[in-house]
This record gives structure tokens, sequence and C-alpha cells, in this order.
């Protein structure tokens, strides 16, 4: 079974619906793990601090399935499809790997390109799944971290926060 690693961020309530979609997660994907909880600045637009963190679970659900499944917990957590892309969020949840398959399609591209650019993906990734390979970089999302310029990305780890 594949494992699959999903970023999550809020910066509407973020710490009510981070544990919302907490509990949604577990319910949807049993054993799933959790990194820590970050605090970041918006990136693409003026708004609040985002909290994030990224979720890993195995399942034997294809790709799109798990899509669904994620789409359903943002709106459970106050997301309308039709939201505007760069704006504040109550719930984002993106794939950002799905074991080592490589796709792109519209509304799916994976590994997500954009994991290797943000802080806030990255980090909690390599805390949660060093050891993982990225499928197309071929490195290690542990070593990706290392070699990433984390000091020109604030990501502030918070203590916890009920995750």
């Amino acid at each position: 079974m594949p494992e699959v690693y999903v970023a999550a961020g809020s910066n509407v309530e973020p710490e009510r619906r981070m544990r919302q979609a907490v509990t949604e997660l577990a319910r949807e994907f049993p054993g799933v793990r959790f990194s820590s909880w970050y605090r970041n600045a918006a990136v693409g637009f003026d708004g609040d601090d985002f909290i994030n963190l990224v979720a890993g679970f195995t399942t034997a659900l294809p790709v799109h399935a798990v899509l669904e499944r994620l789409h359903a917990i943002e709106r459970r957590c106050g997301r309308p499809r039709d939201a505007p892309r760069w704006a504040p969020r109550s719930m984002d949840l993106d794939v950002l790997l799905y074991g080592d398959l490589s796709c792109e399609e519209p509304g799916l591209k994976l590994p997500r390109p954009d994991l290797l650019k943000r802080a806030y993906m990255l980090g909690p990734l390599a805390e949660l799944a060093p050891a993982v390979v990225h499928p197309s970089a071929g490195l290690t999302i542990g070593e990706l971290w290392r070699r990433f310029d984390q000091g020109a990305h604030r990501l502030e780890r918070l203590p916890a926060v009920g995750a």
C-alpha cells in the first residue's frame, strides 16, 4: 500500500480548524501520523499567518478516492470548493506524495510541484518522514530539507496544541 503525505493548513480560526482536520483525518485514515504544528506567513497574498502540519498514512485507496475524502474534510472544515486560490483558508489539504506516483493531470500533480519550494510543506514532511525518497528529486526528504534555504522562510514550530 502506498504511503501518502498530505499538507494541512488554515489561517481562518486556525487552531480550531486544525484540531477539526486532525480529528477528521484520523477518522478517515486510521493510523495517520502527524508532524508538529508550524506557524508561517501567508504565501501569495496578504493575510493572517497560517498554521500548517503534514499528515502521513498508508491506504489501499486509489489517489482520486483519497482526494475525494480530503475535499470532503475541507468542506466539513468550512471551505467551499469554489474558494479563491490565493485567499484566506479555513482548511487546505494537499497531497504532497502518494507513494512514488508521478502524474500530471488536471487537478492533480504528483509529487506536488511546490513541495520543494515551500518551507511549510517540506519542513513538517522532513520531521515526519525524513528517510522517504522524493520520487523525482531522488534525494531523501531529510536531505532536501537540509539543503533548503530555511533562513529565507520563517517557520515557527508551535508547542503541542492538540495535535
